[in-house]
C-alpha cells in the first residue's frame, strides 16, 4: 500500500469518527422501535403445538437445497473444466497484504458487534461499532474492496464431491423426502460443447450421487444451471450476452436428459435468472463482473446487459423445456420447471397510489420479468413501457415456445423490502438499477421490516411468503409451486466454540413461522407441494465467501466435518410423522 493511500486512509477515517456515532445511534434506535412491534399481526404466536409434517397435505416434499459451486469444491479433479466463478475468484482477490490485515480487523469487529447484540449487550455496541465502520467505509472509500468479502473461493467448499455419502446420509438422518441440488455444466462439458467432448468421470459422479440419494428414500430435484457458466464459453462468445449458449445449453440439458432422466423425475432448468443477471451484468459484483464505467466496472453496460443476458436464459429455458417435452417426458415420465427469486415489496405507505403502484413495479422488475414470458409469451407491460427499446423483444415463434413452458415453479423467497415511488431525473443514466423507477428499503420511519440476520439484505418477513404465493397463485393460473430455497443467515463468528454455534434458535423461529406461512397459503387453495430448506450445510455464500452460516448442519473449515446444529433436531421432530414416533419409542423401550 502506498504513502499516499495510508495517508488518504487516515484523513478518512477522522471525518467519518462523528459521522459513525450519529450511524450507530440511529441503529441502536431501530431496534428499540422494532422490538417494540415484532410480534404485530404474527401467526407463528397462535400455532398450534402439534404443528408438523401432518399438518401438509399428503406427499408433500421437504427436504434441503445445494449448489455444484457452492457445495462440491474439487475444481479441477477428474477433467472439470473451469466456470465463471472459478476465473472471478481467483482472480478476485488480488495479493495486497496490507488489505488483508486490514480485512481482518474489520471483520473481527463486525464478529464482536454481533456477539454483543445477540446477548443483549447493546451498550456495549458503540466502541466496536465505530471501529468497524470507520474500517469498513474507509475500505470502500479509496476503493480497496475485493469482489469475495474473506477473499475465499469455492474450491475445496464442503469438498461434497468426495463427502456426498456422508451429506446424503445426513439428509436421511434428519427425515427429509427429497434433496434439490445442481449440476455443474463444466463437470460433465469441460468446454460447455459437445464438441469439446464429455467427461465421463463427471457423469458418474452424478450418476453416483442421484443413485444414492435414491438408495436412502429420496427423490433428487435437479437444476441445469446455477450461475456457473463454463468459463470457455464466456471466452469464445461471452456467454449469456450471445444467443449462441441457447443451442450448447440445449445440448447440455439433453445430455443430462439421457444420463439422468430414467432416475430423475423432477428438473429445474434455471436458478434465480434475476439474480444472474443483476450480480454479473448491473452491479458487477458477481461473474463476469460486468456493469457501466460509472459503476466502477472496466467492461459492461448496466442500461442493456442486464436484459439481454436475461433475454437468453429465457430462450435457453424454453429450448431445453422444448427438448425435453419433446424427445424424453412421454417415457422418463419427469416433470420440469425453473426457480425464481424474488424480495415480497410492500408499498412504503399504503395510502399512497404511487408507492402502490411502484410495489407492483419492483415485482415485475425482478420476478415478472421471467414469469410473465413463460407464462404469457410476453415481458411485463412495465416493463416494456420503462426500459423502451432496450428490452428485447421476443418473435412469435419464441413467443409461442414459452407460453406454459413450465409443469411447475420454483419459487426462492427470504425477504421483503419496502418500495417507494421514485422518478429519477432525465439526467441520470439508465440502468436496471433506475428503470424501475422505485426506491428500496428494508425500514419505514426508522423501523425495520424484520429482526435483521448476518446478511444485510435478509430481513426476517415471514408474512412475505404467503403473500407471494397468493400473488402467484391469483396472478398466473394458481400453478403447481415448490419453495426451492428458503432460509437465514448467522455471522461466521470464530470467537464462538463448536458447541455455542450449533445453537441456532433464530434459525429454527424462521423455518417455524416461514413453514407456518406456507401452511396458510395452502389452506388459501394455493397448489404448494414441497419445500426445501436453504441450505443442508453451511457452505461458499457467494460474495460473502464463508462469513455467514446458512446450514442446519455446522461445517468446522478447518476439518470439513459437519455438526447437527439445533435446527437439526427441530426438523427431525418437526418431520417425524406418528407412527414414526411410536416406533422410536419402542426402540428406545427395546435399548434400554
Amino acid at each position: 500500500m502506498g504513502i499516499m493511500k495510508i495517508v488518504h486512509l487516515v484523513l478518512v477515517l477522522d471525518f467519518v469518527m462523528f459521522n459513525s456515532v450519529l450511524f450507530i445511534q440511529a441503529c441502536n434506535q431501530s431496534i428499540l422501535l422494532f422490538n417494540e412491534k415484532a410480534n404485530d399481526d404474527n401467526i407463528c404466536d397462535n400455532l398450534d403445538p402439534s404443528f408438523n409434517i401432518t399438518s401438509f397435505p399428503n406427499n408433500f416434499i421437504f427436504g434441503s437445497a445445494s449448489a455444484s459451486y457452492q457445495y462440491e469444491g474439487a475444481y479441477k479433479e477428474d477433467g472439470r473444466g473451469p466456470s465463471i466463478w472459478d476465473n472471478f475468484t481467483h482472480k478476485y482477490p488480488g495479493d495486497d497484504p496490507c488489505l488483508h490485515f486490514l480485512y481482518n480487523i474489520c471483520y473481527a469487529q463486525g464478529n464482536k458487534i454481533w456477539k454483543l447484540l445477540h446477548s443483549g449487550m447493546t451498550e456495549k455496541i458503540y466502541f466496536h461499532s465505530l471501529i468497524y465502520f470507520d474500517l469498513e467505509f474507509s475500505l470502500l472509500h479509496v476503493g480497496m474492496t475485493e469482489k469475495i468479502e474473506d477473499r475465499s473461493n469455492g474450491d475445496i467448499a464442503n469438498d461434497h464431491y468426495h463427502r456426498f455419502k456422508e451429506d446424503v446420509e445426513h439428509m436421511q438422518d434428519m427425515g427429509s423426502n427429497a434433496h434439490r441440488f445442481s449440476i455443474s455444466w463444466s463437470r460433465i462439458l469441460p468446454y460447455g460443447k459437445l464438441g469439446g467432448g464429455v467427461n465421463k468421470k463427471g457423469i458418474q459422479f452424478y450418476n453416483d450421487l442421484i443413485d444414492e440419494i435414491l438408495s436412502k428414500g429420496l427423490e433428487p430435484f435437479v437444476t441445469l444451471f446455477h450461475w456457473d457458466v463454463p468459463q470457455h464459453l464466456e471466452d469464445d462468445y461471452g456467454g449469456f450476452l450471445s444467443s449462441k449458449i441457447v443451442s450448447d445449453f440445449q445440448d447440455y440439458a439433453e445430455l443430462c436428459f439421457k444420463e439422468f432422466g430414467d432416475r430423475v423425475k423432477n428438473w429445474i432448468t434455471l436458478n434465480e435468472p434475476s439474480s444472474f443477471s443483476n450480480g454479473g451484468y448491473n452491479l458487477g459484483t458477481h461473474p463476469p463482473g460486468r456493469c457501466s464505467k460509472s459503476r466502477n466496472c472496466t467492461n459492461g453496460d448496466s442500461a442493456t446487459e442486464p436484459y439481454i443476458t436475461a433475454h437468453n436464459q429465457i430462450l435457453a429455458h424454453a429450448a431445453a423445456v422444448r427438448v425435453y417435452k419433446e424427445k424424453y417426458q412421454a417415457h422418463q415420465k419427469g416433470k420440469i420447471g425453473i426457480t425464481l427469486v424474488t424480495v415480497w415489496y410492500e408499498p412504503l405507505n399504503e395510502s399512497i397510489a404511487d408507492d402502490i403502484d411502484a410495489a407492483q413495479r419492483a415485482i415485475d422488475f425482478r420476478f415478472g420479468w421471467f414469469m410473465d414470458p413463460i407464462t404469457y409469451g410476453k415481458y411485463p407491460e412495465s416493463m416494456k413501457s420503462l426500459v423502451g427499446n432496450r428490452l428485447p423483444n421476443f418473435t412469435r415463434e419464441q413467443s409461442d415456445m414459452l407460453k406454459g413452458s413450465c409443469d411447475f415453479l420454483g419459487l426462492n423467497y427470504y425477504t421483503a423490502n419496502y418500495a417507494e415511488n421514485h422518478r429519477f431525473s432525465e439526467h441520470d443514466e439508465p440502468s436496471y438499477a433506475t428503470d424501475c423507477h422505485c426506491k428500496l428499503t428494508s425500514e419505514k420511519n426508522g423501523v425495520p421490516i424484520g429482526p435483521p440476520s448476518a446478511s444485510s439484505w435478509l430481513h426476517i418477513y415471514p408474512k412475505g411468503i404467503m403473500k407471494l404465493l397468493l400473488y402467484v397463485k391469483e396472478n398466473y393460473s394458481n400453478p403447481t409451486i415448490y419453495i426451492t430455497e428458503n432460509g437465514v443467515s448467522e455471522v461466521n463468528n470464530s470467537t464462538l466454540s463448536i458447541e455455542e454455534a450449533l445453537k441456532d434458535k433464530l434459525r429454527i423461529d424462521y423455518y417455524r413461522c416461514h413453514l407456518a406461512y406456507a401452511l396458510e397459503a395452502i389452506k388459501q387453495g394455493v397448489d404448494l407441494r414441497g419445500y426445501f430448506a436453504w441450505s443442508l450445510l453451511d457452505n461458499f455464500e457467494w460474495v460473502a465467501g464463508y462469513t455467514v452460516r446458512f446450514g442446519i448442519y455446522y461445517v468446522d473449515y478447518k476439518t470439513l466435518n459437519r455438526h447437527p446444529k439445533d435446527s437439526v433436531h427441530w426438523f427431525k421432530k418437526f418431520l417425524l410423522k406418528p407412527i414414526e414416533k411410536e416406533e422410536e419409542v419402542v426402540d428406545l423401550v427395546s435399548i434400554m
